[in-house]
């Protein structure tokens, strides 16, 4: 009988775990702000005055999540809400100065937390986990196996 394969789905939903728990106690640390709050600060760098509703499809959460992830980001001086010239009920967000300073202290964060996935590995061994990864991000599965 042949040697079972990796079972890719539990390695990586276990993998997604434990490094979101250990960047969120490394962000909460260093700056103060959770994981999902310094994300959601570069996204929002990405899209600056983008809508709730265009952050949440970034972040990928649902409406009511990152309504409360504004809220607490609002409340911590990171964003500030405008309003959009297209459309005066649509709001917009934006970093505040405060949110551009915890930003820019994020980036050594970032970069050493990267440093760390990658030891270990080569670059081309790197290579191919960066291309599975980007296919798994672009994956829909279907029913049919």
């Amino acid at each position: 009988m042949g040697e079972r394969s990796p079972r890719l789905f539990n390695l990586l939903n276990l993998a997604r775990q434990n490094l979101f728990r250990s960047a969120d106690a490394v962000f909460t640390g260093e700056l103060g702000f959770s994981g999902t709050q310094v994300v959601a600060l570069f996204a929002l760098k990405g899209e600056e005055g983008c809508q709730l509703k265009d952050l949440g499809r970034l972040l990928q959460l649902k409406n009511s999540a990152v309504t409360g992830l504004v809220a607490r980001m609002e409340e911590n001086g990171l964003i500030v809400r405008g309003q959009s010239a297209l459309d005066a009920r649509a709001g917009t967000l934006h970093l505040s100065p405060r949110g551009g300073e915890v930003l820019a202290a994020a980036l050594p964060l970032l970069d050493s937390l990267n440093e760390q996935l990658k030891q270990g590995f080569s670059e081309e061994e790197l290579a191919v986990v960066a291309r599975f990864l980007l296919h798994a991000s672009r994956l829909r599965f279907t029913q049919d196996v």
